[in-house]
């Protein structure tokens, strides 16, 4: 009898569910940087074979969330605080640039009037919250550098935003920091609307640099926090 052929597609399902499975536990701390781990542990939790976990597990690595350690299974990787300053700074000197470029342009782009209608809201009830203003958030960043034309620029600065997405979604976890950024999301707008690259670029790098030490803050509390819960999981044998 003819061996059925294996479905592609079951396999690719299985490894984009461990992954975006071990991706949550690590956004939302129940995997802490430093923690260790086997392909054999992933599997019988997440009841999956060791091939779509290794996928995963292979993919959370080139992403820089998961590193392999030699003969000892693999690690979260520790958060490197000197990186994130990096890339922050990097995020802060492209969108600098953009702030510069639009202003130059012939006339403004359509998407500022998008952006304004969206980051001006009739009532703070309609303002977005959780994950959804994260993605808003995300999107403004994206757009406005998209904006001004470059598209190697465009293409890099998206790079960075997805390195940064573990750390600045935490960002949104606060109600204040939410209305922080719709405030300084509309001050940016103003000063783009009034021609003036040096005040947006300014009022961009003082918004940036706000939400970067506000995540910074809130990651060493999460971090503290997974650590006691997981010191307390252990002491009591669970």
């Amino acid at each position: 009898m003819e061996k059925p052929a294996r479905n592609p597609r079951r396999k690719a399902s299985v490894a984009d569910t461990v992954y975006e499975a071990l991706k949550d536990d690590i956004f939302e701390f129940r995997l802490i940087p430093g923690d260790k781990f086997s392909e054999g542990d992933v599997a019988a939790r997440l009841a999956a074979s060791r091939t779509p976990v290794r996928e995963a597990l292979y993919r959370l690595q080139r992403e820089g969330y998961v590193e392999v350690l030699f003969r000892s299974g693999w690690q979260v990787k520790p958060f490197d605080f000197q990186q994130v300053e990096e890339l922050y700074d990097l995020r802060v000197t492209l969108e600098r640039a953009a702030m510069h470029k639009i202003c130059r342009l012939a006339s403004p782009p359509p998407v500022l009037r998008q952006l304004n209608a969206l980051w001006r809201p009739d009532h703070p009830s309609e303002r977005a919250i959780g994950s959804t203003a994260r993605a808003l958030d995300e999107s403004f960043h994206c757009e406005l550098v998209a904006a001004a034309g470059n598209r190697e620029m465009a293409r890099i600065h998206r790079e960075i935003t997805e390195r940064l997405r573990i750390i600045r979604r935490l960002d949104f976890t606060r109600a204040d920091r939410v209305d922080a950024t719709y405030e300084e999301h509309a001050e940016i707008l103003d000063a783009l609307a009034n021609n003036n690259p040096a005040e947006a670029a300014a009022k961009l790098t003082a918004h940036i640099r706000s939400s970067q030490m506000a995540v910074s803050e809130i990651t060493m509390e999460k971090i503290r926090e997974a650590a006691e819960a997981h010191k307390a999981r252990r002491a009591s044998g669970d």
